[in-house]
């Protein structure tokens, strides 16, 4: 024997490192949360900014107002509100913001969020890509990404 013929033979009985054992599982469960992750980050943006809801002379598109409500309250519905508006109150003292003049502190840390979504949305993009692209077991990912793309629309509309 050579060297050349131990060394498969040597490899083939090595365990598996468990940085690699790290990586197929984080392959396999990204492959059924990506779709998630992508819908929850993008509906999320849209919630920070309160575009799903009706307010003020602004009325959303019926579809983002039906991702809103599948993102907060699990179920495809249109014109579903929690509550109506509270009473009028006493007027607030002057140094007080009123509801619709948030702190500029508020506006940046909505803008933050917003930052970390769509870079949650292009992370969860190019790891999709790349186990698409990469990896050996592309179409048993892709099968993976389906069902975890399929599931949630199917367990959504058997809600309404």
């Amino acid at each position: 024997m050579t060297i050349a013929t131990l060394a498969p033979q040597a490899a083939a009985r090595r365990p598996v490192p468990l940085a690699r054992q790290i990586r197929e599982w984080h392959a396999w469960i990204g492959a059924l949360v990506a779709p998630s992750v992508l819908f929850f980050a993008a509906t999320g943006v849209l919630q920070l900014w309160s575009l799903h809801e009706a307010h003020g002379a602004y009325a959303p598109p019926a579809m983002i107002e039906m991702v809103g409500a599948l993102h907060k309250d699990q179920k495809f519905a249109l014109g579903h509100h929690h509550a109506p508006p509270p009473a009028a109150k006493p007027a607030k003292a002057a140094h007080e913001h009123a509801p619709d003049q948030p702190k500029p502190a508020t506006v940046l840390l909505k803008a933050f969020f917003t930052l970390v979504a769509v870079s949650l949305i292009v992370s969860t993009a190019a790891g999709m890509w790349m186990a698409l692209s990469q990896s050996r077991q592309r179409l048993a990912l892709g099968v993976v990404m389906l069902v975890g793309a399929v599931t949630p629309v199917v367990l959504a509309a058997l809600t309404t």
